[in-house]
Parts: C-alpha cells; sequence; structure tokens
C-alpha cells in the first residue's frame, strides 16, 4: 500500500470527532494521538536556531543553540545552512518531535523589526537560497520543516492585529519569494501563517494567501497551522486553507467544528482534505506509527559544537580594518564593554532556549591567550531592563487569583523570571493561578540599586516587608512579553555592600489580550557611570590592544516589540571613543540583530559584526580575531549612516509603524539596497558588504549566449591573490530593460561562495532562467520577461561591481505564477 492509499483509508475510516481532534492541537507542543486506528502523536518544537522541545520559553531541557538567522544570513553559504539543518534534525529528535517550526524567512523590510536577527535578509533571493538549503538539510533526515510567518510580518508592533496592507506585485515579487522557493523546490512539508492580517484579512483565514497562491499557484500539500493562538475563527480558517490550529485545547475547533459539519456550514470533504494533510505530514516524519513514550534528552554533541563554532566565525563580517586584524601577536588585550563578559548568543522570544552553555568573548579569549595576557572591564551596560535577580527563591503556587487558601505545590527557582502556559503544577491552570515568592539578596557593593518588574498578569512587589513596586492595581499594558505584558516599573533600592534584603513576590494571572500565557520578570542592578567608563580606559592603556565588545542583547532584538532606533543602547558610544582615545590599536566587536549607526568608524582601528552566533560565540569570536578562521561574512543588510536613511522613516505612521490598525508597505518593491539606489543615498555599509584577511581579482567575464526559453550563464575567474586561504562571495546583479512598472536599478539574482587557497584560480558559473528577468504583471497575474537588453553587473557587494556586460532578450517571454 502507498502512503498516500494508506493515509486516505485512514482518513476514511475516522469518524468526524477524530477527524476533528486533528485539527487542533491537544496540549501546546503536539496534537492528539487516535488510539482506536493506532495512530501516533505528532509533536512539533520550537526553532529556528535549536530545538527548544516541549518546555517552557525559559528553562527547560538544554539544547544545542546555533546562530541566529541574521547571521546564517549574513554566510551567503546555503551548503553549511543544509548541513545545520541536517545537525538541526538530531535536535529535533532528541526533544522526540517530529517537526521543527523554522525557518523564519520575513524580509528586512525596515532596520528596528524586533524579529529582523530571526530572518535572513534584506533581499528576497538572497533569502529564498537559503531557506531551501536549510530546509533541504532538515527534511532529508525526516524531520519537517515549517516555513513562517506566511506573510507580511515585517513589523512585531501591534502584529496580532495589524493589516499588513501590501500590493500583489510588491508580494509576489519580494515577500512571497522566500515561501515560493520553499514549495517548489524544498518541498517543504508545513506552512506557519502569520499573527498579521494581510490587506484587511487575518492570513489564517486568507483564501486568496492559502488557497490561490499557496496550493494552487505554487501547488503546495503539506499543513498550513496557524501560529500559536493566531487563528481567530471555526469555518472561515478551515474553508480557506487553515489545517491546524495551535496550541490546543481547541479553541474555535472542537465541538465548534462539529457543529458547523453538521449544520452544512462547512462540507465534510474539506475537513476530509484537511485531515489527509494532516495524515500526510504524520507519515512524512514517522509520526504516524510513533507510539513512544514522550520524553526529551539534552545532548550535547562534539561535532554540532564543531558545526556552530565554524557557522559563528562564517557569519562574522569585518567591516573595518586597518591592518590591525588579525591578531597574530596581540600582546597583552583589554576585553571591554557590556557584552565581553556576557555571552550573547541569541535573540529573545519564541527562538530562545535553555542552550548547554554560553561562551562570552572574554571566555573566548582568555581560553585562545591565557589570562595573564586578558584585562577586563566592564565600562558601561546596555540592557533594555534591569538585569534579572539571580537569587534561590521559593514560589507557593495557589489554585485561585488572589493568593486565598494553601498553596498546593512549592517549587524552587534560581531566578526570579518565568514563562507559564497549560498545566504548570498539579491542579495548576497558568490562565488561573496565583504565586508568591520569596527570597533573600545581599548586595555585592553600595549604591542605589535599581529593581524592575515586568509581568503578563498581576504582580507587587514588597522588600522588608514595605511595597516598592506593583503591577496590580495599576497595571496597564505595553510591550513587553509580547505585548501581553506591562512596561517595566522601576524602584530605587539604596543599598549598604553586604546588605541583606527580603524579598516578596504577588503574582497572578488575569485575561490575556491575545496570547494565553502568564510571565514574570523582576530585575535588579546597580547601574553604570562614569567610574566604569574610567576603569575601562585605565584597561585600554595598559594593553597593547583593546578589543570593545558592544552592542545589544536579546531584551531589544526579540519577538514581541520593535527597536526605537538602531543607535547604539546605554552608554556604549561614550565607551568607544574613551577607549580609542586611550588606545589607537581597539577593534570593535559588535554584537546586534540588525544595523546600528556608527559615528564614531574613523576612531577606530577594526570594525566586526558578530551577531548572535549561539552558543560558540566567545570562541567563533576569537577564532576571526586572531585569524585562527576568516571573517566569512557578508553584510545580509544593508547599514544605513543614519535610521534616518531608511525606507520606513517618514512622517507618514501609516507606512511605519501604523497607524489605526493598518501600516501601509508604500515603497513596493524598494527596500534595502533598492532602496539605496532610488535615492542616491549612499549607506554606510552596503549590502554584500564584508572584507577578508586575504585579497581577491575577479575577471574575465563571460555571458551567454541565451536560450529561447531566457536561460544563461555568467562565467569569471576569481583568484586570490593574497598570502592566507578566504573566501569571497560573487554577487550577480541585474539592471532592467524598460518595462511598464518601475522596476529597481539592480536586483541581486545569483551569487556564490568561493573557498580559495593563496594563490588560487577558480572559474565561477552563476546560471539564471527567465523568472531572473521577470516582473509580476497584477493584470495577468503572469510573470513577464520583457524583451530588451539587460545589464549584468558582478562584484563583491551591491555598490562594487566591477565585471559589466549586457544580455539581450528577444522575444518577452511570459510565465504562470
Amino acid at each position: 500500500m502507498t502512503p498516500e492509499s494508506r493515509i486516505s483509508e485512514l482518513a476514511d475510516a475516522m469518524t468526524l470527532a477524530e477527524q476533528v481532534s486533528l485539527l487542533s492541537g491537544s496540549d501546546f507542543w503536539s496534537l492528539p494521538a487516535v488510539e482506536r486506528l493506532s495512530i501516533g502523536k505528532l509533536r512539533v518544537t520550537d526553532g529556528p536556531n535549536g530545538a527548544r522541545g516541549g518546555g517552557s520559553l525559559i528553562g527547560g531541557v538544554k539544547s544545542a543553540a546555533f546562530p541566529v538567522g541574521i547571521a546564517l544570513g549574513a554566510t551567503w553559504n546555503p551548503d553549511l545552512l543544509h548541513q545545520i539543518g541536517q545537525a538541526l534534525a538530531d535536535e529535533v529528535k532528541s526533544k522526540n518531535a517530529h517537526v521543527l517550526l523554522a525557518p523564519t524567512v520575513n524580509i528586512h523590510r525596515n532596520q528596528t523589526n524586533g524579529r529582523n536577527f530571526e530572518c535572513y535578509s534584506e533581499d528576497p533571493i538572497l533569502t529564498a537560497e537559503l531557506a531551501v538549503g536549510y530546509i533541504t538539510g532538515l527534511q532529508s533526515q525526516g524531520i519537517g520543516a515549517t516555513i513562517k510567518h506566511f506573510a507580511g510580518n515585517e513589523s512585531e508592533i501591534q502584529r496580532t492585529t495589524m493589516s499588513s496592507d501590501v500590493d500583489e506585485r510588491t508580494l509576489r515579487e519580494v515577500y512571497l519569494v522566500p515561501f515560493e522557493a520553499a514549495v517548489k523546490r524544498a518541498k517543504t512539508w508545513a506552512v506557519m501563517s502569520s499573527y498579521n492580517r494581510l490587506n484587511g484579512t487575518y492570513t489564517s483565514e486568507h483564501g486568496w494567501l492559502l488557497n490561490t497562491v499557496l496550493r494552487g499557484d505554487w501547488g503546495f500539500d503539506g499543513v498550513v497551522m496557524s501560529d500559536w493562538f493566531g487563528s481567530h475563527s471555526t469555518a472561515p480558517s478551515i474553508l480557506n486553507g487553515l489545517d491546524l490550529e495551535m496550541p490546543g485545547p481547541a479553541r474555535d475547533r472542537g465541538e465548534k467544528l462539529i457543529a458547523a459539519v453538521e449544520s452544512g456550514e462547512v462540507p465534510a470533504g474539506v475537513i476530509r482534505q484537511r485531515v489527509i494533510n494532516i495524515l500526510r505530514l504524520m507519515a512524512r516524519t514517522g509520526a504516524l506509527d510513533d507510539h513512544r513514550p514522550f520524553s526529551e534528552s539534552a545532548n550535547d554533541r562534539p561535532e554540532h559544537r564543531a558545526l556552530i563554532r565554524k557557522a559563528g566565525a562564517e557569519s562574522a563580517v569585518l567591516l573595518q580594518n586597518n591592518g590591525l586584524l588579525p591578531l597574530t601577536n596581540p600582546g597583552k588585550i583589554a576585553v571591554i564593554g557590556p557584552n565581553a563578559a556576557v555571552a550573547q548568543i541569541m535573540g529573545g522570544g519564541s527562538a530562545q532556549l535553555n542552550a548547554h552553555y554560553r561562551v562570552s568573548p572574554l571566555d573566548g579569549l582568555t581560553a585562545a591567550l591565557g589570562a595573564d595576557r586578558v584585562i577586563h572591564a566592564t565600562g558601561c551596560d546596555n540592557g533594555k531592563f534591569q538585569p534579572i535577580l539571580q537569587t534561590p527563591l521559593k514560589m507557593a503556587l495557589y489554585p485561585t487569583t488572589d493568593l486565598s487558601g494553601e498553596p498546593t505545590t512549592v517549587q524552587d527557582l534560581t531566578e526570579a523570571q518565568g514563562f507559564w502556559f497549560g498545566e504548570i503544577a498539579p491542579g495548576i491552570d497558568a490562565a488561573h493561578f496565583s504565586a508568591r515568592i520569596t527570597g533573600q539578596f545581599t548586595a555585592p557593593k553600595a549604591g542605589t540599586w535599581r529593581l524592575g518588574l515586568r509581568v503578563a498578569g498581576l504582580a507587587r512587589i514588597r522588600v522588608d516587608g514595605v511595597q516598592v513596586a506593583e503591577a496590580w492595581e495599576t497595571w496597564t499594558k505595553g510591550t513587553t512579553f509580547f505585548e501581553e505584558g506591562c512596561e517595566e516599573v522601576l524602584a530605587d533600592l539604596p543599598l549598604t555592600a553586604g546588605q541583606t534584603i527580603q524579598i516578596e513576590i504577588d503574582l497572578s494571572s488575569k485575561p490575556s489580550a491575545n496570547l494565553a500565557f502568564t510571565a514574570l520578570a523582576v530585575g535588579l542592578g546597580l547601574p553604570t557611570g562614569q567610574a566604569e567608563i574610567d576603569e575601562a580606559v585605565a584597561a585600554a592603556r595598559a594593553a597593547d590592544v583593546a578589543i570593545v565588545c558592544v552592542g545589544r542583547d536579546a531584551s531589544w532584538d526579540t519577538e514581541g516589540a520593535d527597536l526605537p532606533g538602531i543607535s547604539l543602547p546605554g552608554g556604549q558610544v561614550s565607551l568607544i571613543r574613551a577607549v580609542a582615545a586611550a588606545n589607537p590599536r581597539t577593534v570593535v566587536v559588535l554584537q546586534t540583530g540588525g544595523p546600528v549607526e556608527m559615528p564614531w568608524t574613523g576612531e577606530v582601528a577594526a570594525i566586526v559584526q558578530a551577531w548572535y552566533p549561539g552558543q560558540e560565540a566567545g570562541n567563533a569570536i576569537a577564532d576571526v580575531l586572531l585569524g585562527q578562521a576568516e571573517p566569512g561574512g557578508r553584510l545580509p543588510q544593508s547599514f544605513p549612516v543614519r535610521y534616518e536613511d531608511g525606507v520606513t522613516f517618514t512622517q507618514d505612521p501609516e507606512i511605519y509603524p501604523g497607524l489605526d490598525g493598518h501600516v501601509r508597505y508604500e515603497e513596493g518593491v524598494f527596500i534595502g539596497y533598492r532602496h539605496h539606489d532610488k535615492t542616491g543615498t549612499d549607506p554606510l555599509w552596503p549590502f554584500g558588504f564584508g572584507l577578508s584577511y586575504t585579497n581577491f581579482d575577479i575577471s574575465d567575464l563571460t555571458i551567454g549566449p541565451i536560450d529561447a526559453e531566457g536561460n544563461f550563464q555568467a562565467t569569471l575567474k576569481v583568484t586570490n591573490t593574497g598570502d592566507r586561504a578566504g573566501s569571497e562571495v560573487i554577487q550577480l546583479y541585474l539592471t532592467p530593460a524598460p518595462c511598464p512598472v518601475p522596476r529597481p536599478k539592480r536586483e541581486l539574482k545569483a551569487f556564490a561562495k568561493v573557498h580559495l587557497k593563496p594563490g588560487e584560480t577558480q572559474t565561477v558559473t552563476l546560471s539564471l532562467d527567465a523568472r531572473a528577468f521577470a516582473w509580476f504583471d497584477t493584470q495577468t497575474r503572469r510573470w513577464i520577461a520583457s524583451a530588451g537588453t539587460y545589464g549584468v553587473e558582478i562584484g563583491r557587494n551591491a555598490m562594487d561591481l566591477p565585471l559589466q556586460g549586457r544580455i539581450t532578450l528577444a522575444e518577452t517571454i511570459i510565465r504562470l505564477p
């Protein structure tokens, strides 16, 4: 019996109730089994930079933390992403799951999207190629990919209700391109709809998006699932293409859906087709016959450690270098900055996980050079919130919301934060409970400490019996915890060195706005000032080289909130300038999920953009700085001189951040480097830019011939003219022939990453087809490659394209979507 025959027979053998049961989750991470028919239980797990498993966003079974999406985007290496996909399949299997909720392929429309760190690039072709590598690697090992978020989720502001208003041409030419490649080329087994509305309709019930485009135009035969709590209806979602409502238990399906079928509102045949899609995914992943009891393991694999370290180095982008790097004989180094001793390995939100370990830049450089050659100073802080209170705590849980009665259980906590959903203890539901958390804190230093409280729920804090902060009576919805929490409530606590205080935190659940969970974070920190900068300056003066580790962290680059701008937060600009004035041999290591303004570039010797490269962060950074590895990255996103130079900086709030529930993509296809070309505003660092420790020469361009189908090749030679092995990314851009619609000045259409030894030459062939010439005609809904002469530009980035030629398409070619 073929797999298709089997799933068809199973679907027909089910009762209506059994069929409907498979169209909603049974809990947060799994579907129900159908025991009568011996159908197993499908389990999913969050990605995309690891496999968290079935636990909370905080804590849980440990997992390998791989580089984040923008870091992988900077590798420009689909083969590497294929390897990472294969490795992630191992991670998913260790969590007893069958499907990974990844990759994230939304496009970098603007510089401030809080989730840019999780996405690959501002360019659809680069994003598509990387997504295909990731998905094919993952699914080659029997684990399903879930490409997300389909579609129009390019901002985190009011994302659960906002309508992204985008014309069809822009969707087809930019935002849908990675999804189309994932379906047609990688054969992805699942797609996740986004939270937002698209042109006024929620994507989870968008018939044009899910039925016409995804299933009709592209031939998708897998599962469309909602983002968590991202479905909003019974009949509209099922009729318009949503197979699976997540998470469980059912909200708009279950008995409601059975009633809709019995009343004739939803045809039984539609239910059957949705069930067939679910069973097909189960068959592809082996879940159909998986009856193992659920268990998770933390497998710290040496081969995954090595791959993460390699990928971290290959993602690092060398932005500036006056010859200081690599540090082959650095002498004594000062490792300075808020990201020096703290390993910033990932962004915030649903992609975060409990990593096996975290290597900071200080750790990596100390391991490589020895502690006697390393000086450390913090210099300043850069967190958006107060640092989480780390101290032993007791949490007494109550089945009521007002701490009445007796606690049913008491749990130990190691820090004052938590994220709770579902059943969190026997008889305790995260949607209806309260807790009292108690512990002590002893101040290591005298000063005015700052306490911070964030809660999705209600909370109040007492210190030594006196209430000092509350978000209970005065709780107001803010932007924390995926826009379900309040803004941080602050209180100052003057403490002497060695003073011990008693802390009590009362917590209660409350009805949620969109996403059903309760969350708490209590921070306590001692703010930094001029004394810390002075200490950093002294360290820089005492060293031969100063390495300043700055940027952001997961409180800034996070799901659920956009950035307020792209300047470095806190006192980091002052720190960089003070250190550079004290030591001209200063290297700045940036860790961010996107661009930052750099008014200090002329004051420092070298700049490395290291992103959030996973659990091996400090080792990968040390490898690059010390020359043990090549900085193999190239920018996947343009870095503007100023935030004001970006496409979404405008006086029209409907263009960004949105107005009255709508955000209008007025710029159309002109985002990223296309925007800079259109406006004539030079970026600080262009798309595709990155330096090497060696030098390359590109030459001997040959173009064509072009055949009747519009296929052609461009070939060139690449030579490593330096004395080190290294890599170069060869990028091909097309300039348009005349056509009826405005087109970008140039568009990336092909690229290749070349690794060469000193003196080695390689011939590179870049292949294109008719689609590379095409624009999307919204009247006929066809791709049109207009006849005419196109420019072919090849080089190292969007502003360095020394090899140029032309190719003529003799006749217009029209293709179906």
